[in-house]
């Protein structure tokens, strides 16, 4: 009995180790993604072979610009129709579909051609983030390691979800949101032997990030002032309003992949005409191409005017529903919390404008909607909060952020069974776990 428990911790041990390395090699990828999304956005907008950050919408081709996704979406239709077809869509559905089905086995060749058709997908132009794709590249890292190396479904699951964390934690620098992230959308359980690797894969991304990347807040904004009474009540009333949103949101982005589904044509091209879309919107407005962080940023700094917010809201959701629902390669993070803070942050200029006395805080505003927009649509309510509170380090935006976010969670889970995760492996006859279930 000693025998078997000192077995069981060497290889506990064991595992702990390997899910350190994929860590190392989830920063190495997440660094070459975003080297790759800059090398390609100056190779179609900028027509250089250069890794100078530039955001698509500088560009100065003109009405030729609408053609550089339609050339972005062809090359990923074409990688995925004779590369593989799994690098269509967001990654983290995926991610959980073979988690559950296929014993946390994904193919090897998901290692190189995600990442590529992602930078590829982002550096024409798509309005997606490289989130997705570096939590999938990681899980795919992490899942290749664990059929090289022999080890039971459950192990291999672990690790699968330590790449995908790590994977998150290098491009954010938000080391306790990925590992909640794991914990709610890859493990589906709250237990030390399965999050304690997690959370030391993050630890070593986290340092990595702090020493390649940045030790600053990824979005950074303005301190926060604590809220009073009214304002938490506020809070939570948007909640329900941002949970009725998140419905909308997902519904809308199904309600396109199935209008693609009835074209006359094969899939390949699909997302070729999506890119059609997302250059001709681009010519209306520039700022609805490729990744946008910098748009969250001036959100939730209160620097956009109700107009270029209210522009970006609406075109950006266009852009990257009909991308999205044409089946390219790209995450869904960015895009969500590019709609959530502009939305908070109309709200709250409109309710702090016409209603003064309620002491509404415009970019406060902007980061409950930016979390709780990720949280309903997810149904990862922890990560959601978590997230906001690493990436902007403002600890006194605790409670409105719990609040807002567990009320768009609850309604969103009333009115919409799955999540924008879940919706399309459920389709496929997937059953994955829920907390929540609506009665009637």
């Amino acid at each position: 009995m000693i025998e078997t428990e000192l077995i069981q911790r060497r290889r506990i041990l064991f595992i702990c180790f390997l899910c350190c390395g994929v860590a190392v090699a989830a920063m190495g990828i997440a660094q070459l993604l975003l080297w790759g999304i800059q090398l390609f956005t100056n190779i179609f907008y900028f027509q250089s072979f250069s890794l100078t950050e530039r955001a698509p919408g500088e560009n100065t081709l003109g009405w030729m610009a609408v053609f550089v996704p339609v050339i972005g979406g062809l090359i990923v239709g074409l990688m995925a129709r004779f590369g593989s077809a799994a690098i269509r869509g967001h990654g983290i559905p995926e991610a959980m579909e073979n988690i559950l089905q296929k014993e946390s086995r994904i193919p090897r060749r998901i290692t190189f051609l995600k990442p590529l058709s992602s930078a590829i997908a982002i550096g024409s132009g798509g309005p997606f983030g490289a989130e997705g794709p570096i939590i999938a590249t990681g899980g795919a890292l992490g899942s290749w390691l664990g059929q090289v190396i022999p080890m039971s479904s459950y192990e291999r699951k672990v690790i699968l979800a330590s790449g995908a964390a790590a994977g998150m934690t290098a491009i954010f620098g938000t080391p306790l949101a990925a590992v909640l992230l794991a914990i709610e959308l890859l493990l589906f359980e709250f237990r030390a032997r399965s999050f304690i690797p997690v959370a030391l894969a993050t630890v070593v991304a986290a340092t990595l990030h702090t020493i390649f990347i940045s030790k600053d807040a990824f979005f950074a904004m303005p301190d926060l002032t604590s809220p009073d009474i009214p304002n938490l009540i506020l809070y939570l009333v948007f909640g329900a309003v941002m949970g009725v949103l998140c419905v909308a949101v997902t519904k809308s982005i199904y309600w396109i992949e199935d209008a693609f589904e009835h074209l006359p044509i094969h899939w390949m091209w699909w997302p070729a005409i999506g890119g059609l879309a997302v250059g001709l919107i681009g010519l209306v407005e520039p700022h609805s191409l490729g990744v946008g962080y910098g748009n969250i940023t001036l959100s939730l700094s209160g620097k956009l005017t109700l107009a270029a917010a209210g522009s970006i809201l609406v075109w950006k959701f266009l852009s990257w529903a009909i991308a999205l629902g044409s089946g390219t390669s790209g995450g869904t993070l960015a895009p969500l919390l590019t709609l959530g803070s502009t939305f908070g942050l109309i709200v709250g200029t409109l309710l702090a404008t016409y209603f003064p006395e309620l002491h509404v805080d415009p970019q406060a505003l902007a980061l409950v909607a930016m979390a709780s927009l990720f949280a309903g649509s997810s149904r990862a309510l922890l990560t959601s909060v978590v997230f906001a509170l690493e990436a902007t380090k403002q600890p006194v935006g605790l409670v409105p952020l719990l609040g807002c976010c567990s009320v768009a969670y609850l309604i969103s889970s009333l009115m919409m069974q799955n999540s924008i995760m879940t919706e399309k492996i459920v389709r496929r006859g997937t059953k994955v776990p829920h907390e929540y279930y609506p009665r009637l």
